[in-house]
């Protein structure tokens, strides 16, 4: 029996997804999560042998940070990311958070029960646009990390800008005001020397701002 933790900020995605895998015989839901923190606990408590994470959830940690979180305090959980997001640099970021398996949340439900049982053996199982080859470079590449002129506060703004939330939620997670996030956007393009969003994500995935904590 393969115990499993489903985590997605939707109660209605996480009810169709114990539907459909309570379809399987060998697979035990053994509880559901609205958001990462509350998941990282409850791996502790009911320790699934699969935690099946949403990435986007607009609080406590996201999926990135509460699957490297599950890594340090539960080694021997496997994380499955289902996700909206095809997008190379939500990939990456789940390859280097070791994320054991990534599929999209339009992929036919054999194919999560696939990624679970695979996982549970050992293996990795990532079914994305990206490549294998370039996932398999990730997985063995150890970039080195430039350093950077931004400050702490700068770098969780460019984090959770990439990540996709709006300026007011950015507020609303770290407490400022939405004025003083646009003077730090502003600020941060500047002294970076860049002109578009796109430069801006490149320069997040080249320094590993999608592994800082808030």
């Amino acid at each position: 029996m393969i115990r499993v933790l489903l985590v997605d900020d939707h109660t209605m995605v996480r009810k169709g997804l114990r539907m459909l895998l309570e379809g399987y015989p060998e697979l035990k839901i053994v509880g559901e999560s609205q958001d990462g923190g509350e998941a990282v606990d409850m791996t502790g408590r009911l320790q699934p042998d699969v935690v099946v994470m949403d990435l986007s959830m607009p609080s406590g940690l996201d999926g990135f940070a509460a699957c490297r979180e599950i890594r340090r305090r539960h080694p021997s959980v496997k994380t499955v990311i289902l996700t909206m997001h095809d997008e190379e640099i939500f990939v990456r970021q789940s390859v280097r958070v070791e994320a054991d398996g990534y599929i999209l949340k339009n992929s036919h439900g054999e194919l999560l029960h696939q990624a679970i049982v695979e996982v549970v053996q050992g293996k990795r199982f990532y079914k994305t646009s990206v490549s294998d080859d370039t996932i398999r470079q990730w997985m063995h590449a150890d970039e080195e990390r430039q350093p950077s002129p931004l400050t702490t506060r700068q770098k969780q703004i460019v984090r959770l800008t990439v990540l996709g939330y709006a300026n007011k939620e950015i507020a609303e997670q770290l407490s400022i005001s939405v004025k003083t996030v646009e003077n730090h956007k502003t600020n941060i393009m500047q002294k970076l020397e860049l002109d578009t969003k796109h430069e801006l994500i490149q320069y997040a995935i080249k320094n590993n701002y999608l592994e800082l904590a808030l």
